[in-house]
């Protein structure tokens, strides 16, 4: 293959959602993987939605991804004259004419139609008028919008990637407008002027377009301009088998960002919501089918053969899984500038030595499902302002002798020559054998006086990493966390 161009094109009317960062995805693989080109290309001629926030969005969605443009961003609203260009070669061609009918006009034609039972598409009475008569009519001021000339009779057709061989009857296209009389153009026309302007090889986006590629292909041939390979990729659903759409959750990008996700773990993620490496590339070396991919990997694989015709179901809970995966991958240093971006978000700033946090990181990331919890339920191991868990103290300090013990065992860790995993676990079970008791009252009772959960790494290993200093002060103040609690 020669090297490809394609582009990712956004509205900014809205943030960049999920379906939207998918079909960038597609495309920022499939440019990488043939050595090609990605255009990114706002499409801002929506005057009254779009905004520059939206525009901001969308970047930083982008970015945040780590999904790179080669060129752009082009913004369409300083491209106005190309598309009114295109309209005069399309006018000069006899595939277009003007358009005298006013809004209330066509309104009340649609509803007679609808009543009628017909279908509600523009009778095409402007294309009858003489050419000489609709210049006349122009020049002396009268507003036109543009019409495309849809052929009356046949069928347009279009190889697609995906879906094969695509075919529209005419009779079933109206007579589209590609210029309004205000001098804006549609859709129809600034996505064809700007991808044959653009020399854009292949066209890979949502399987929603499929509709409007007709009008495209008609308008691609009136000005003689070269098909491009069109992809068209699946929806994606939600849960119910719906559109994904607010009710399900977040759809912005950034906001799974806000909720702790790994830029990594999405990317992944979305890659293979509807498009698949082949079970050969699949297979791990234990036999079981693979699902995490490097980035490298999915740019070597992605291929438009592997995108499924089938529409795909966005699962929270397996991009929770794909989450944890990546935590658990990651090395302390790859992760620590991501816990601290959640820390700075969190406005908490941990108080643990710096030559510690890694050891820390490294002790937790195992068990942590989003990078939130480095500043939530893990914030004891970085900072003495934390909150303990009310069922966890009524739980394991419910007997009023386990915090004195507590004491007892902070007296003698501070004692103790050496403070190794090894050290504070014989400290604590020669206390337990001592005084008569369980090792796990001690066990249990401690780690919620140390972290303020029920739940944690080995606590021998959570001594180590808070240090001598800080298990010892918090074993010592255990009388003081509030009875009220438990």
């Amino acid at each position: 293959m020669t090297s490809p161009r394609v582009r990712f094109a956004p509205s900014p009317t809205g943030y960049l959602h999920v379906g939207g960062a998918r079909t960038a995805l597609f495309n920022w693989l499939f440019a990488r993987h043939w050595g090609g080109t990605l255009i990114l290309r706002i499409e801002d001629t929506d005057f009254e939605r779009s905004s520059e926030a939206m525009v901001a969005g969308i970047l930083e969605g982008m970015q945040w991804l780590g999904m790179d443009w080669d060129e752009g961003p082009f913004f369409q609203s300083q491209r106005l004259p190309l598309y009114r260009a295109t309209a005069d070669k399309l006018l000069a061609a006899g595939a277009a004419y003007p358009c005298f009918c006013t809004k209330e006009e066509l309104e009340a034609r649609r509803a007679e139609a609808t009543a009628a039972g017909r279908p509600p598409m523009y009778d095409r009475r402007c294309r009858a008028l003489a050419p000489a008569a609709a210049a006349a009519r122009q020049a002396a001021g009268e507003a036109a919008a543009i019409r495309f000339a849809v052929p009356e009779g046949g069928a347009t057709s279009f190889d697609d990637a995906v879906f094969g061989t695509v075919s529209f009857n005419n009779a079933e296209l109206e007579d589209f407008v590609l210029l309004r009389s205000d001098g804006i153009p549609t859709y129809h026309l600034s996505v064809v002027a700007d991808d044959v302007d653009m020399r854009l090889t292949h066209i890979i986006r949502g399987a929603d377009h499929l509709s409007n590629t007709p009008k495209q292909v008609l308008q691609y041939q009136a000005l003689g301009a070269p098909l491009p390979v069109f992809a068209h990729v699946p929806l994606i659903l939600g849960p119910d088998k719906t559109r994904l759409s607010k009710r399900h959750g977040a759809t912005s990008v950034i906001s799974y960002k806000d909720l702790g996700i790994v830029p990594e773990a999405f990317r992944n993620f979305l890659a293979l919501l509807g498009w698949t490496p082949g079970t050969d590339a699949a297979a791990g070396a234990d036999g079981k089918t693979r699902e995490v991919f490097l980035s490298d990997e999915l740019i070597r694989l992605f291929s438009l053969a592997g995108i499924s015709k089938s529409n795909s179901v966005f699962d929270n809970d397996k991009l929770a899984w794909f989450n944890t995966e990546y935590i658990r991958a990651y090395s302390p240093e790859q992760l620590l500038p991501l816990v601290q971006a959640e820390w700075a978000a969190a406005g908490f700033l941990p108080t643990l030595a710096p030559d510690s946090i890694l050891a820390t990181i490294a002790l937790l990331q195992t068990r942590a499902r989003s990078l939130k919890d480095f500043a939530g339920v893990f914030r004891a191991y970085f900072s003495d302002a934390f909150e303990f868990e009310p069922a966890a103290v009524a739980k394991f300090l419910k007997d009023p002798a386990t915090p004195l013990l507590l004491v007892a065992l902070g007296e003698r860790l501070q004692a103790e020559p050496a403070f190794t995993e090894a050290s504070t676990e014989a400290t604590l079970r020669a206390l337990a054998e001592e005084r008569g008791i369980k090792a796990g009252i001690l066990i249990n009772g401690a780690r919620v006086a140390l972290t303020g959960q029920g739940v944690a790494p080995s606590l021998f290993a959570v001594m180590v990493a808070l240090g001598r200093e800080r298990t010892v002060d918090r074993l010592l103040a255990a009388p003081s966390i509030p009875v009220a609690m438990s």
